[in-house]
């Protein structure tokens, strides 16, 4: 099995390559520091600041520690937003009411057109709306919208169910 020595300059390049990432990371690792840059030749502090230092920094403490906080006139811990109230310019006429009344609900277009009489049995009417033909008794509701409320002899009150509606319908000769 071979292991790649066969070229000798080619193993020498490679053990020296290794030789030199060790060096590196071993500086990388103490810190940078030559022994010219340790002991009491050292007293100029440097203004750079280690990110890597543990050390606790009062002096940046004691900077941050004298700021105020000044607003802006936003509170940052509310979350809705004060709307300034609007000054009417007296110039101006104050703008007309207008009236707004619910519209008129649509009539409702069923005829009533007949009886329907068993002895023994409730009043039945027989109503139309364009080609269909409904028989109903009061209470019930018709064509899905329109309940029958009372059933008098000449005449008949229907309640539209959406709208709240209500109509007396006369009865009509056809």
């Amino acid at each position: 099995m071979k292991i790649g020595t066969e070229s000798p300059a080619k193993t020498g390049f490679a053990i020296a390559l290794g030789v030199i990432a060790l060096f590196l990371l071993f500086r990388w690792y103490t810190g940078n520091q030559t022994p010219a840059d340790s002991g009491p030749a050292r007293t100029r502090q440097t203004s750079k600041v280690n990110p890597l230092d543990p050390a606790l920094r009062t002096d940046l403490l004691k900077d941050t520690e004298q700021t105020k906080y000044e607003s802006k006139g936003r509170n940052i811990f509310v979350t809705q937003v004060e709307i300034p109230k609007q000054v009417e310019d007296p110039r101006k006429p104050a703008p007309a009411p207008v009236d707004i009344t619910p519209p008129a609900p649509p009539p409702i277009n069923i005829k009533f057109f007949g009886f329907a009489n068993k002895p023994g049995e409730p009043k039945k009417i027989f109503l139309s709306q364009g080609e269909d033909i409904f028989v109903a008794r009061e209470g019930e509701i018709v064509n899905r919208r329109y309940r029958v409320l009372k059933i008098n002899s000449t005449s008949v009150d229907i309640e539209d169910v959406l709208s709240n509606n209500r109509q007396s319908i006369p009865l009509t000769q056809s």
